[in-house]
C-alpha cells in the first residue's frame, strides 16, 4: 500500500503554504502523488498542512485552522514528506496534545551539533515544536550524562506538566524488564501495599547504580523505570507475583516498604434473627464480626531516612519513541547514529520579502477560516452566477444522487449551532437583505463576500434601493 494511502485506501490530502517557492512546491506535489496522496487547493477537514516553519504565513495558518474539532488536521513542515519517503512511512503525530504541538526544549548538554538538529527535525516531523524555552517547554531533552542534567531535574522537580527527558531513548528488553520486577517484588511484593507508581522506589534503584549488581540501572533513568511500569503495571505484576510466589518473602522483611499485609477475603454475610445480633456481634475469638485482621499486627517502619512516596510529585516525562528508518537512532558513538544533518530550509527564503501579519484577534481569524472552509472536502465549490453554467461540483452530486437530486442531508444536533431555520446565520442574513430591498441573493452574496460585513452590504443595498427608486421613468413627461 502506497505510504500517502489510509487504511481504506483513500487518499491522504495535504495542503501546502501558498508562499513557499514553486520549485519547492512542485518537487513537493509530485512526491505527494507519487506515494499515493493528493494535493488539495483549500485547507482539508482532515489531513496534513504543510508550512515553513518561522514564516508570517506559518502562523496565520495556524491561527486560523487549529482547532479542537478538527483533531486529525496536522500541521508539519513541508519536509515532512522526504521523512515520510526516506522512512518508508507515514510518521505519526506522536507529539501533539490536545490538537496543539507539544513545546520541547533541547538542552545545550547535548553538544553535538548534529544530534541537536536531528532531534529537532524528529520532533517537527511528529507534530512537535522544538523551539520552546526551557522556560516554556513542557519537556526538556538533556544529556543524562551530566551535571546539567541532575541540575534540571531538581529544578523542576516540583513544576506540574513539566518533564526532564534523557535525549537517548535507549529501547527496553526482557532482561530489564525481568531486573525491574525483581526489584519491585523485593521492595513491595503485595500491590496492596501500595507505591509501586511512587517515585522513591525508581529513586531508588537508581540509587544503586555504584552496586556491580546493580550497573543495569544506567540504560535508563528512574523517570523512564517508573514510566514502564506504569504503562505495563497489568502485564508485569503478573510477573511479580510469580517472583513472589517463588521467593515467598517474609511479611516485614528487611528493606520491604511500610506496611505489609495480604488481600483479605470478606466472610458472607448470614441473615440471623433479632435475638442472636447480640451473640452475634463478636466471633469466637472475642473480635468483632467485620473486622479486618491484619497479618501483620504492627507498622513496619520504612527504612531510615525514606519519606513516603505519595509525597513526591515530580511529573512522569513524556517518553519519547523511536523512529526508526528517518535518521537512525539517536546517542553515543555506538548506537549506530546516521550522521545525516538536518538541514533548517529557512536560507532558501532568505531573500523573500514576507509582509508581517496583519493584527487581528483569535476569534476573527478563526471565523473568517470556518467562512473560508469548503463545505465538501473533495472539491472548491463554486457559485453560480445569473443565467451561468452550472458548477461541476453540481452536476457530479447529481448524478451521485441519482434520482434522488433533491434529496435533503440530514443535519446532526451539533450542527446546528449556529444555524437559523436551517441556515448558516450568515446565509440567512444575506436572504434577508435580498428579500428586504428586492435583489437576487447572488447579488448580495457577490459583495458580502467582497467586504465581509453583513450591516455594511445591508446599506448599500439600501441606498441603491433608494437609488433606484429616485431615478424618473423614461416615459413620465418633464416639467415645462
Amino acid at each position: 500500500m502506497p505510504i500517502f494511502q489510509d487504511a481504506n485506501g483513500m487518499a491522504i490530502k495535504f495542503f501546502i503554504q501558498k508562499d513557499i517557492p514553486e520549485e519547492i512546491q512542485a518537487e513537493v506535489c509530485e512526491t505527494i502523488s507519487a506515494l499515493g496522496g493528493r494535493v488539495e487547493p483549500k485547507v482539508p477537514r482532515v489531513g496534513f498542512i504543510l508550512v515553513q516553519p518561522g514564516t508570517a504565513e506559518e502562523e496565520r495558518l495556524r491561527l486560523c485552522w487549529s482547532a479542537p474539532d478538527r483533531p486529525e488536521r496536522y500541521f508539519v513542515p513541508y519536509t515532512y514528506v522526504e521523512a515520510c519517503k526516506v522512512s518508508g512511512m507515514l510518521l505519526k503525530q506522536i507529539f501533539v496534545h490536545e490538537g496543539q504541538p507539544i513545546r520541547m526544549h533541547i538542552d545545550s548538554s547535548i553538544a553535538n551539533v548534529n544530534v541537536r538538529a536531528t532531534l529537532s527535525a524528529r520532533i517537527m516531523h511528529s507534530g512537535g515544536d522544538p523551539t520552546a524555552s526551557a522556560q516554556s517547554a513542557r519537556v526538556i531533552l538533556a544529556d543524562p550524562n551530566t551535571e546539567i542534567f541532575q541540575h534540571l531535574v531538581k529544578t523542576y522537580q516540583g513544576e506540574p506538566d513539566k518533564y526532564v527527558e534523557s535525549y537517548l531513548r535507549t529501547q527496553f528488553t526482557e532482561e530489564d524488564e525481568q531486573h525491574l520486577c525483581n526489584w519491585i517484588a523485593a521492595k513491595i511484593p503485595y500491590k496492596e501495599t501500595g507505591g509501586r507508581t511512587g517515585n522513591r522506589l525508581y529513586q531508588q534503584l537508581c540509587e544503586m547504580a555504584s552496586d556491580p549488581e546493580y550497573a543495569w540501572v544506567t540504560r535508563h533513568t528512574w523517570q523512564s523505570w517508573r514510566e514502564r511500569y506504569k504503562k505495563n503495571a497489568t502485564r508485569l505484576d503478573v510477573k511479580i507475583a510469580e517472583i513472589v510466589e517463588e521467593k515467598k518473602p517474609a511479611l516485614g522483611e528487611k528493606g520491604q516498604y511500610g506496611y505489609v499485609r495480604k488481600p483479605e477475603e470478606k466472610p458472607k454475610r448470614v441473615r440471623k434473627k433479632a435475638r442472636n445480633n447480640a451473640a452475634a456481634s463478636v466471633n469466637e475469638n472475642g473480635v468483632p464480626n467485620g473486622s479486618a485482621i491484619v497479618d501483620a499486627p504492627h507498622p513496619v517502619p520504612a527504612p531510615p531516612g525514606m519519606h513516603a512516596m505519595e509525597t513526591y510529585s515530580v511529573p512522569m516525562p513524556v517518553p519519547l519513541p523511536p523512529m526508526t528508518g528517518v535518521m537512525g537512532p539517536v546517542g553515543g558513538p555506538s548506537d549506530g547514529f546516521n550522521p545525516v544533518v538536518y538541514q533548517p530550509p529557512a536560507p532558501v527564503f532568505q531573500h523573500m520579502s514576507v509582509p508581517p501579519p496583519v493584527p487581528m484577534d483569535a476569534e476573527t481569524a478563526r471565523r473568517n477560516a470556518r467562512e473560508e472552509e469548503m463545505e465538501d472536502d473533495e472539491v472548491e465549490w463554486q457559485v453560480r452566477e445569473g443565467h451561468g453554467p452550472t458548477p461541476a461540483w453540481a452536476k457530479r452530486k447529481a448524478e451521485e444522487d441519482g434520482d434522488e437530486p433533491h434529496k435533503r442531508q440530514r443535519i446532526s444536533p451539533s450542527d446546528q449551532q449556529g444555524l437559523t431555520n436551517g441556515m448558516h446565520v450568515i446565509d440567512q442574513a444575506v436572504h434577508d437583505i435580498a428579500k428586504e430591498f428586492r435583489f437576487l441573493v447572488e447579488e448580495v452574496q457577490e459583495y458580502y463576500d467582497k467586504c465581509g460585513d453583513p450591516e455594511r452590504t445591508r446599506n448599500r443595498f439600501k441606498r441603491v434601493r433608494e437609488v433606484i427608486k429616485a431615478l424618473k421613468d423614461e416615459d413620465e413627461p418633464t416639467a415645462a
